[in-house]
């Protein structure tokens, strides 16, 4: 069984996918860009600005689920350039305490509405 999190104020997907999707115990957080909560705006200050907007939209999707940061097992990193790697890495580090999850961060040719960053994620309950 599978149930969609849509939490209320939350930046509206788009395309065709659910922001997030409960299966048993796992929360699938689709991929989230620096969309401004239901706004349609990008936050594309800096790239710390960007990262920040991210990570507080995937931490908006947890906390629908009932979960933290601190659930978080898995996380991939898409950027627009390697060149963004240390300052991503550096605001994306303080949303986690002694046991970051499991990730990957890659550099692609092209990411949605031009964004430099888009973080997806797996959390585990309990």
């Amino acid at each position: 069984m599978k149930k969609p999190i849509f939490p209320a104020g939350a930046a509206k997907p788009i395309a065709p996918y659910s922001p997030a999707i409960e299966a048993g115990n796992l929360l699938f957080i689709s991929g989230q860009i620096a969309l401004i909560g239901d706004t349609g705006q990008l936050q594309m200050g800096s790239i710390a600005e960007e990262t920040r907007q991210v990570m507080d939209n995937l931490g908006q999707l947890l906390k629908a689920a009932g979960l933290d940061y601190g659930h978080l097992v898995k996380c991939t990193i898409f950027m627009s350039s390697m060149e963004h790697y240390g300052a991503v890495n550096e605001v994306y580090g303080t949303y986690f305490g002694d046991v970051p999850p499991a990730r990957e961060a890659v550099a692609v040719a092209g990411l949605p509405r031009g964004v430099n960053v888009e973080i997806s994620g797996i959390a585990v309950r309990g």
